[in-house]
């Protein structure tokens, strides 16, 4: 009998697990669309179309200032910074260090929003569009510490130079997971755009 009601306690254990495995996949952020040009290993050449993102520039060290970037953007897009409807939560969060007055990132708004239809922003939130562009990306699994992202960004600028690509433009760093997410399970990428001839 006790073993009866262990096994039933083990297969109900494993449906929740399940079950809540794809009620994460549902409730998986929305990501932006683009054509795949080339895949070796963990490195992707990708044609991004133009992208509306909410962006901020934060002063400081990168962790500091990503951290306060991140809130100040999360505001807008909840509604805590301004009046009006939430605005969903994309992935990933783009971070790059390419305004002279700090770290910026951003978020990119959900495909359903042109610049009209978004909420107009606080002061410390821009509405931009990103033209289209080609990357290189190389994706890595960890926390996204400074070691880390200088390693896959050196790994992948080797790789550009070995594969007859041209970079053109700075690097950026996109974070697809929330921070309490374990080290182990986050996905994270190094891009840098590159020449598309």
């Amino acid at each position: 009998m006790m073993e009866q009601r262990t096994k039933w306690i083990g297969g109900a254990a494993v449906a929740a697990a399940a079950i809540g495995g794809v009620a994460l996949l549902r409730k998986r952020p929305e990501t932006p669309e683009y054509t795949l040009v080339q895949r070796d290993g963990a490195i992707e050449v990708r044609d991004y179309p133009a992208l509306l993102v909410a962006t901020t520039v934060q002063s400081g060290l990168r962790e500091t200032a990503l951290k306060q970037g991140f809130r100040t953007l999360a505001d807008y897009i909840f509604a805590k910074s301004r009046p009006g409807n939430k605005i969903a939560m994309t992935a990933p969060v783009l971070a790059d260090n390419g305004d002279a007055d700090g770290w910026r990132t951003r978020f990119v708004m959900p495909s359903r929003y042109d610049r009209d239809s978004l909420p107009t922003p606080a002061n410390d939130v821009a509405i931009e569009t990103l033209p289209s562009r080609r990357v290189a990306a190389i994706r890595f699994n960890g926390s996204p510490n400074d070691a880390a992202l200088a390693a896959r960004e050196s790994e992948l600028r080797v790789w550009i130079d070995e594969n007859g690509h041209k970079g053109a433009g700075m690097v950026e760093h996109a974070f697809y997971d929330a921070p309490f997410v374990p080290g182990p399970l986050r996905h994270n990428e190094v891009l840098i755009p590159i020449d598309a001839g």
